[in-house]
């Protein structure tokens, strides 16, 4: 067996040992990894901070007393804004059930010759109304779902105490882990391995850094825009919306589709579904004039196919820890299909062995021309030189 195979086998083997290792410990790994993802996004503000002067502690304690307080600020804003209009959906999902048959229903009879959805949707709604009406408020139905199982309140507490601690010991020492790695690689191809970190740190930039702020700041446009229109639960399909808007235009069209079937609920007239566009429309035109450019640029280049593809195979592999490292996974298979890619473009297996050496020859060339006029350059500066000391010293 030659050297490089017995490396590729090398790789190959620890490549499958580490996704065997992920799907075995997937349950424990979620708050390492939440609390990786922390780190990474808060590592460039902590560099920046100790530029100022603070020390590496200094700064992740400042980046974390921040974060403690927008969180807190978050809770009390949203929380109950988001519990009230849970309510309102609460009671008046009923009532859209109730529409949809006395309207929908029987427009689909007519044009379709369906008989049994009304049955059906007599059905729905009285489970809705036997459930909703019983169920109380939304801090009920959590407390009541989470003390169900007491071990599962700790494992849950547990989980969320060691994210916040893991998370600060990581962003401390994230310089000393990158270093540690750095010196674990093979001399030989530390230079191509750390262009290509270079290439994925920076995708995995513009997307978490990037796209996540994108999606966040379209959620605010949105609810704000539909709460502007006198839309019913306009914080709820904001949020609906921005979370959607991590696959492109799949965001306008799951808020389009959801506001403009809240909108009719309400006010039973076409004419409604007007400000729903018009709120959606300015948000798309802010995201691909403004948002995008200013805040991602064309770093990521993902298809959005790859990321439905990425989120949903991720999510069936590994479950929520899946669904964690998708999109990051994706984003560096990308960068290495494209040196792949690269790769095979300039081998014998894409081009004729002739065209491949004449390549090569005229690459040769062109570099050997290259340092001859850079040669010829030097002399031309040198004789120069050595005419303005003569006529000087004349």
């Amino acid at each position: 067996m030659s050297e490089t195979t017995a490396r590729n086998l090398f790789w190959l083997a620890a490549f499958v040992v580490s996704m065997l290792l992920v799907f075995v410990l997937k349950d424990v790994l979620t708050p390492f990894i939440v609390a990786a993802l922390i780190a990474y996004l808060g590592d460039p503000i902590a560099d920046r901070l100790e530029l100022k002067g603070l020390s590496r502690t200094s700064s992740v304690i400042v980046i974390f007393v921040v974060m403690t307080l927008l969180l807190i600020l978050s809770v009390i804003l949203l929380i109950p804004m988001i519990s009230s209009q849970l309510n309102l959906l609460k009671q008046s999902l009923p009532n859209y059930i109730e529409w949809i048959q006395l309207n929908f229903v029987p427009w689909l009879q007519n044009y379709f010759g369906i008989d049994e959805s009304s049955q059906l949707l007599d059905q729905i709604k009285s489970a809705l109304n036997k459930n909703w009406q019983t169920a109380g408020d939304v801090v009920g139905i959590v407390i009541g779902q989470l003390t169900r199982s007491s071990f599962a309140v700790a494992a849950w507490i547990g989980t969320m105490a060691l994210i916040p601690v893991v998370a600060f010991y990581m962003l401390r020492d994230w310089d000393i882990f990158i270093a540690h790695i750095r010196d674990l690689l093979p001399l030989n191809k530390v230079s191509i391995i750390s262009s290509l970190a270079s290439e994925c740190d920076s995708v995995l930039g513009a997307f978490l850094r990037g796209q996540l702020l994108i999606m966040v700041l379209l959620g605010m446009i949105y609810a704000i825009g539909l709460t502007i229109a006198g839309i019913d639960l306009s914080l709820l399909l904001g949020m609906a919306a921005g979370l959607a808007s991590v696959v492109p235009y799949l965001g306008v069209i799951v808020g389009i589709v959801a506001s403009g079937s809240v909108a009719m609920f309400q006010y039973h007239d076409w004419i409604y579904l007007l400000p729903v566009l018009a709120v959606f429309g300015v948000g798309q035109m802010l995201e691909s004039m403004f948002l995008t450019p200013v805040l991602v640029g064309d770093k990521i280049g993902m298809h959005p196919v790859a990321v439905i593809f990425a989120v949903l195979a991720g999510g069936q592999l590994f479950g929520f820890v899946g669904i964690l490292l998708a999109l990051p996974v994706a984003a560096v298979a990308m960068v290495l299909i494209r040196h792949m890619h690269r790769n095979y473009k300039s081998s014998v297996f894409y081009h004729d062995e002739s065209e491949l050496q004449i390549a090569e020859a005229k690459a040769t060339a062109d570099a050997e021309v290259e340092q001859l006029e850079k040669s010829i350059a030097d002399i031309s500066a040198e004789s120069a030189s050595s005419q303005s000391d003569d006529s000087s010293t004349s």
